[in-house]
C-alpha cells in the first residue's frame, strides 16, 4: 500500500503475488497517461537540483533534454527496448541533469499510470563525463552549433551561434528554422530541410552577415539517429574563421604588393624622366602660344599638362606601394594630425555638400607613426567617404576612440552614403580595383601598406547605408 501522503489511486491489472509495496518505494515520478507529471519522490543525486515544483504537474516533454528521449512516447519506446536507457532533465538554465531509468505501467487506457525509477549514475551525483564535454561544447567561443528535431525545430543553440546569427537563445529555440532564417532566401539559408532527408555537409565555407558584422564561417552537418537506426534529429556546426581568412587574405594581398611595389621602383625613374621633359617642353610651347594669342592651342596644352600631372601622381602612388625606406617613425599624438589637416577635409567637404563632425577624445596616448604618411591615410579615407555621398550630400563623422584592454588608438570615418556591396568589400583593398570612373584603384592599398608598416590594422565595415573605416595604431611604448 502507497505510504501516508502518497495519492491514493487504484491501480488495474495488479497481480496479487507482486510486491507492489517495495516496487512503489522506488519510484520517483508517476505520470498519467498523457504523460503529465502527478507524483515526484525525492530523485537521485544526479537530479536532485530539479526541485518537485518544478516538476508537479508538467508534461515530461517540457522538462527533458537530448541527446536521448525527449518525449514521453520516446521514453515509453527507449524503457521497453534498452536496458536503463539514460534520461536527462533540463533545468530551464541550459543545464541538464543525467540518470538511468525504469519504468512500470499500472492499469489500461486513459487510467494508466506510469512510474519511473531514477537510477544512480555510479554513484556520481553530478552530469557525466559526456554531459560535461557536450555543455563545454555549446559554450566553445568559437563554436556554433544548432540543434533540429525531427520537425525541423530549433532545440539548443550555442552561444557563438546566437552572436554569428544575430538572435537571442530564449527567443530562438523552439521555432522552425524556416522561421528563423524567415528573412533569408532560401537558397542562402546554410541549414536546409534537406538535412533530415540524409543531407551531409563537410567543410563547407560560406560568409554570413547578420545586421552588425560578417563572418567566414566553415560548416559541417550531418543527422543524430537512436540506437535502432531511427532519425531523432541533425546537428549543424560551424567554425568562425574570421580572423584566419582576414590574415591569408592580408598575405595575399601584401604578396601582390610587394611585386608591384618592386615592379614600380625600378620603372618609375624611367617613366618620370621623359614626362619631366615633355612637360618642360610643353611649358615653353604653351607660352610662346600665349605670346601669339592662339588661346585655342594654348587649351590644348594646358589639357595635356594636367594629364602629365595626373601620371607623375600615379608613379608617385606606385612607389609608395613599396615599403617607405624613409618613414620618420616618432612619437606623435592623432588628434594633433587630424587637426592640422582638418580644414582641408572641411573644405572638400564643402565643394561636395557635405557636413564634417570631428570628435576628438582628449588625453589619447601618443602613437608610433611618420606624421606625413598618416595625413595621408587620414585624407584619402576622409576624401573617399565625402566623394562617396557627393550624389546627394550627407555627413562625414571622425571619432577618435581609445582601447585601453588592447592598447591601441582607433580613429573612425563614417560617412553616410550608399555602403559597399557585399560582393565588393573583400576587394576595396585590392591594387587597381576601383568603382570610380577616373580612380587608380590604389589609394587604399597605400593606406593598408602605411597602416601595416607602423603595426597598425585598417578595417571597413558597411551595413548598406553608410560605410565606416577603423585605423587602430598600437599606443607608443616607452
Amino acid at each position: 500500500m502507497p505510504r501516508a501522503g502518497q495519492p491514493q489511486w487504484t491501480f488495474r491489472s495488479v497481480h496479487p503475488k507482486d510486491d507492489w509495496t517495495k516496487l512503489f518505494e522506488g519510484v520517483n515520478l508517476v505520470l498519467n497517461a498523457d504523460g503529465l507529471i502527478e507524483y515526484v519522490q525525492p530523485a537521485p543525486a544526479s537530479v536532485a537540483a530539479l526541485s518537485s515544483d518544478r516538476l508537479l504537474g508538467r508534461p515530461i516533454d517540457e522538462c527533458l533534454s537530448p541527446p536521448g528521449p525527449v518525449t514521453f512516447r520516446e521514453l515509453l519506446e527507449e524503457a521497453a527496448s534498452s536496458d536503463a536507457p539514460l534520461l536527462l532533465f533540463s533545468d530551464g538554465e541550459g543545464s541538464a541533469h543525467a540518470s538511468r531509468y525504469s519504468v512500470f505501467r499500472f492499469g489500461n487506457g486513459k487510467n494508466a499510470r506510469y512510474a519511473l525509477s531514477l537510477l544512480e549514475l555510479g554513484g556520481d551525483a553530478k552530469l557525466s563525463l559526456l554531459q560535461r564535454f557536450a555543455g563545454a561544447f555549446l559554450k566553445d567561443v568559437n563554436l556554433g552549433v544548432l540543434l533540429i528535431n525531427p520537425d525541423f525545430e530549433l532545440v539548443e543553440i550555442s552561444d557563438t551561434a546566437c552572436r554569428v546569427l544575430g538572435v537571442r537563445r530564449e527567443e530562438a529555440l523552439g521555432k522552425s528554422m524556416d522561421e528563423l532564417f524567415a528573412g533569408v532566401p532560401a537558397e542562402h539559408r546554410f541549414v536546409q530541410r534537406q538535412l533530415l532527408d540524409g543531407m551531409v555537409v563537410k567543410n563547407y565555407a560560406f560568409s554570413w552577415t547578420n545586421d552588425q558584422e560578417r563572418f567566414e564561417l566553415i560548416l559541417d552537418t550531418s543527422l543524430l539517429k537512436d540506437a535502432r537506426g531511427r532519425v531523432v534529429g541533425a546537428y549543424a556546426m560551424f567554425k568562425d574563421v574570421s580572423n584566419l581568412r582576414s590574415l591569408e587574405q592580408q598575405v595575399q594581398r601584401s604578396d601582390r604588393l610587394a611585386m608591384i611595389g618592386q615592379i614600380a621602383a625600378g620603372t618609375a625613374h624611367e617613366i618620370r624622366n621623359p614626362l619631366t621633359s615633355i612637360k618642360g617642353f610643353l611649358q615653353i610651347l604653351q607660352k610662346s602660344l600665349k605670346e601669339h594669342g592662339m588661346e585655342k592651342e594654348c587649351g590644348y596644352t594646358e589639357l595635356m599638362l594636367s594629364e602629365i600631372d595626373r601620371i607623375n601622381a600615379l608613379v608617385s602612388e606606385f612607389l609608395l606601394l613599396s615599403k617607405p625606406k624613409s618613414a620618420k617613425l616618432c612619437k606623435i599624438n592623432v588628434s594633433t594630425v587630424i587637426r592640422e589637416i582638418y580644414p582641408i577635409i572641411r573644405n572638400e567637404a564643402i565643394l561636395h555638400d557635405v557636413t564634417v563632425e570631428y570628435k576628438p577624445c582628449e588625453g589619447l596616448p601618443p602613437i608610433m607613426a611618420d606624421r606625413e604618411l598618416l595625413k595621408q591615410v587620414f585624407i584619402n579615407l576622409c576624401k573617399n567617404g565625402i566623394e562617396a555621398m557627393s550624389a546627394e550630400g550627407g555627413k562625414l563623422t571622425i571619432l577618435e576612440k581609445g582601447d585601453e584592454e588592447e592598447k591601441r588608438v582607433n580613429v573612425c570615418v563614417q560617412d553616410t552614403g550608399p555602403g559597399i556591396p557585399a560582393f565588393l568589400i573583400d576587394k576595396i583593398f585590392d591594387p587597381f580595383f576601383t568603382t570610380k570612373e577616373d580612380g587608380t584603384g590604389l589609394g587604399l592599398s597605400v593606406c593598408q601598406r602605411i597602416v601595416h608598416d607602423i603595426g597598425g590594422t585598417l578595417r571597413v565595415s558597411s551595413k548598406g547605408y553608410g560605410t565606416t573605416f577603423v585605423v587602430s595604431i598600437p599606443y607608443a611604448t616607452a
